[in-house]
């Protein structure tokens, strides 16, 4: 390959419109990536966490005596935040209603505030991972018509009309296509792939949230039919 011709120094020697293009390009890919390793890291580790959680709380042990076993707020997340949020609410409301359903309703309001909080930290920095998967390519598509701007600029100066005169304007025209596309496709297939896992998780936060109304309402429903017998 003729080195006027090799892609360092077409990028090198592209106009500064172009270079600019390339860079903002260069960055967001960086940048999108960083976001993909650092969004893996989370969901894998919520899906660990909410698996023990689960087998722990399933496994029979007393509510509270989980509640103790469980960190600070700060510090929990996924289902035990839910769990310690709606439980914490529970116990605060006992003493000072006789109502079950306003029991009920006050807990139910603690673990969607921390359902919504979950959401939150799930779907961080998603945002910035769509935004480049979809803006990337017009960024890109700039670079070019740019690039074939200056193609024709250099062909209407020119006495001969030949392709030694356009080919680098094109070249570099098409280098800062392929940089659009080079990161909008990781961006688009990682955001559509966290967001699913991220959409998975909720799920399963929300189900863990009905079930543990459910216990309880149970509870409630059995200490009610206690003091009334």
């Amino acid at each position: 390959m003729n080195d006027s011709m090799s892609i360092p120094h077409l990028i090198m020697n592209a106009s500064g419109v172009v270079q600019l293009v390339m860079l903002l390009l260069l960055v967001a890919s960086i940048l999108s990536w960083v976001v993909v390793f650092q969004r893996s890291f989370v969901m894998r580790k919520a899906r660990k966490t909410h698996r023990q959680f689960e087998d722990r709380f399933w496994s029979g042990v007393d509510l509270n005596e989980l509640y103790r076993e469980t960190p600070a707020e700060q510090e929990t997340q996924g289902a035990e935040h839910i769990f310690r949020a709606g439980f914490r609410e529970f116990n605060r409301l006992m003493p000072k209603t006789r109502s079950p359903q306003a029991i009920l309703d006050g807990v139910q309001r603690s673990m969607r505030v921390a359902w919504s909080r979950e959401e939150e930290r799930l779907n961080l920095h998603l945002v910035f991972l769509a935004t480049v998967a979809s803006a990337s390519p017009y960024i890109g598509l700039f670079g070019t018509v740019w690039g074939i701007m200056g193609s024709f600029q250099s062909l209407s100066m020119a006495q001969q009309a030949t392709l030694a005169t356009v080919a680098p304007w094109i070249a570099e025209a098409l280098i800062a296509t392929a940089m659009g596309l080079f990161a909008a496709i990781p961006a688009v297939i990682f955001y559509n792939r966290l967001s699913s896992e991220s959409s998975r998780l909720l799920g399963k936060y929300e189900d863990f949230a009905e079930e543990f109304h459910s216990i309880l309402h149970r509870n409630l429903q059995g200490r009610s039919d206690s003091g009334t017998a």
